[in-house]
């Protein structure tokens, strides 16, 4: 019986039906299987290869993922980064290494006003391609406030200041380590005595002082002392015959850089400080057309104090011991005089060994004196808070006009610690282009989470006393350091001269401290100085500017074994960052910000791993054998 034509279609019709829906379903699953699977394939945390132990700053959770997923469209990273460079260690005797403070370079460079001291960096092709390593017996520092009275010998290996200033007192060698009493040339009797009699000529206790800046600052016993009385100091001392001076500062926890008066500025803005300190710094205050006293001037706040100690100060009693004639020694002190006056300086007061001058609230009387002091005269056309390779001038620093003899030039400050959470007078004055009172109370807002949110991933940020000395590379208003404030910890703030804005007078307006840098150059600073350093959006503000790798090298550097790394920036450039640091024996991990897991802006996590030198006593067995 013939099967009818119109029955086959319809069962042909109704098997295709089948496969379809068939089809349809086998699609529709495996599409949810593949989305699933998809959403779970994420980077990890924490790397299995990695160990956990050696990075102790991964947070203990195995399986903590960061999300991947292209929430944006950006093309890949380019394949030529997915390389692991290796950056080896360099010959042991660079382990003091200042790159652009270089003994031998500067050899090469005037001798005149001490200009072969100042920054002299080496050009492109002489940049060492290496890791600094630390002495051999390297061990962390002395926690705070114990690093203020001794160092380990092995991170410093220097005797020379023991020998040079036994009779003055500034640090002892006994057995594996320094130890710090406090003493100083001017201060037989202890940092501390010397600070009290300074307080009982000028108030320092009541805020108004709480930035101060010491010249030729020796081991930092000034800066150490002070820091008791929340008064926060910018040390600084050329590298020079008085070995590791700056270096011996650091390493107790107290603010330095290594610096001098020769022929540029400080790297500091105008108005930056409460209070300038001389002892004994034999800085040619009266030469140079006062050139010298008048860059303190120009660093130094607007009613803010000179304290002087030393020659000529009481030259009548101690010109002997100071083995200079009365004639030298009182030409000296006139000198120093007649540029003070012709600052507008008023003396306060000469007694014993001390000599303290105000700096003028403004400047109305000191345009009138222009006719009885000719020289020097106002600055025309200058940027007052231009600090970086800047000559100095011998032109006086013109103050904010007012328009009363009683009002402050450039605003009334808070008093310390209201200073750090005011609203900077350069921000209420609308002198910082771009930067309003809310946006500056938004930032400090945003900061106290940042830095909360640090906290819960580097357990060693958290723990109090692990850290003590700190750098910002792009401080911007100085939000990272005021939440760290109640920590026993100091930050430096750098304002890259690359910045859109420069924000360091704003810095120093909160009552913190800090310093100009480029970063395609190093820090004027000693290997090992930092205990943590963080970077927010410094590679993506160098980008096309100079290599990731040579900042990273400096970083590596002036960052101490064991010590933490937090660089906040673009998710790209973190990879790149990765995939170098990987060879540079650092542990590390990519994770999110604070804010959302669909930011392209993540941070990056690091721990420098502990190595050193080798032991010398052990290539020399070695030499030995050999032979």
């Amino acid at each position: 019986m013939a099967i009818p034509t119109s029955f086959l279609t319809l069962k042909t019709k109704k098997a295709n039906l089948y496969r379809l829906t068939l089809t349809t379903i086998l699609c529709t699953v495996f599409y949810f299987i593949g989305f699933y699977q998809n959403s779970r394939g994420n980077i990890p945390l924490v790397n299995p290869s990695s160990s956990t132990s050696i990075f102790s700053c991964a947070p203990p959770i195995r399986n903590a993922t960061l999300d991947f997923l292209p929430h944006h469209y950006a093309p890949d990273p380019p394949l030529t980064w997915a390389r692991v460079s290796y950056l080896p260690p360099c010959d042991p005797k660079y382990s003091e290494y200042t790159p652009c403070e270089d003994v031998h370079r500067s050899l090469k460079f005037d001798r005149d006003r001490l200009i072969y001291r100042e920054r002299h960096c080496p050009e492109k092709n002489e940049l060492l391609r290496c890791r600094v390593p630390a002495p051999f017996g390297y061990r962390v520092p002395f926690r705070w406030p114990m690093s203020r009275e001794f160092a380990w010998y092995a991170n410093v290996p220097h005797k020379e200041l023991t020998v040079e200033k036994k009779n003055q007192n500034w640090v002892r060698f006994e057995g594996d380590r320094f130890r710090f009493p406090g003493g100083g040339t001017m201060f037989p009797r202890g940092a501390d005595a010397y600070i009290d009699d300074i307080g009982k000529l000028i108030n320092l206790k009541d805020g108004s002082i709480r930035t101060a800046i010491d010249t030729g600052c020796g081991v930092a016993s000034f800066g150490a002392y002070l820091l008791s009385r929340n008064i926060v100091t910018m040390s600084f001392a050329p590298r020079d015959t008085h070995e590791a001076q700056v270096q011996f500062a650091l390493e107790r926890g107290v603010p330095a850089l290594i610096g001098v008066f020769a022929s540029i500025r400080l790297p500091y803005p105008s108005r930056a400080f409460d209070m300038a300190h001389c002892s004994r710094c034999l800085i040619p205050w009266g030469q140079y057309d006062g050139q010298y006293l008048i860059e303190v001037d120009r660093v130094l706040r607007p009613g803010g104090y000179w304290v002087l100690s030393g020659p000529p100060v009481n030259w009548e009693k101690h010109w002997k011991g100071w083995s200079r004639s009365p004639e030298d020694l009182k030409a000296e002190e006139s000198s120093i005089e007649k540029v003070a006056k012709s600052l507008c300086w008023k003396k306060l007061i000469q007694k014993d060994d001390l000599s303290i001058w105000q700096k003028p609230t403004n400047h109305i009387h000191c345009i009138a004196k222009r006719k009885v002091y000719k020289q020097p005269l106002f600055c025309q056309s200058q940027d007052p808070d231009k600090a970086w390779y800047t000559k100095m001038e011998t032109c006086l620093t013109p103050l904010p006009e007012v328009s009363d003899i009683r009002e402050i030039a450039g605003g009334q400050l808070a008093k310390w610690p209201e200073r750090l959470t005011a609203i900077p007078p350069r921000i209420s004055s609308g002198s910082v282009n771009g930067i309003t009172p809310e946006i500056f109370t938004e930032n400090t807002e945003i900061w106290e989470k940042r830095v909360a949110h640090y906290k819960e991933v580097d357990h060693q940020l958290a723990e109090l006393g692990r850290y003590r000395n700190m750098l910002d590379m792009n401080a911007y208003l100085g939000g990272f350091a005021a939440a760290l404030v109640d920590d026993p910890v100091w930050v430096m703030n750098v304002v890259p001269v690359e910045a859109d804005v420069n924000t360091l007078g704003v810095i120093y307006e909160r009552g913190l401290i800090g310093t100009y840098q480029n970063w395609c150059e190093a820090m004027s600073t000693y290997p090992r100085t930092y205990d943590l350093i963080h970077a927010d959006s410094v590679f993506s503000l160098y980008k096309d500017r100079c290599e990731i790798e040579d900042i990273l090298l400096e970083m590596d550097r002036i960052l101490r074994p064991e010590g933490s790394v937090i660089i906040r920036d673009d998710v790209d450039i973190l990879l790149k960052v990765k995939s170098i640091v990987n060879g540079m024996q650092w542990d590390v991990i990519i994770a999110e910000n604070e804010r959302t897991a669909h930011a392209r802006e993540k941070v990056l996590f690091a721990v420098k791993q502990y190595w050193t030198a080798p032991d010398p006593n052990q290539n020399q067995q070695e030499s030995k054998t050999a032979s």
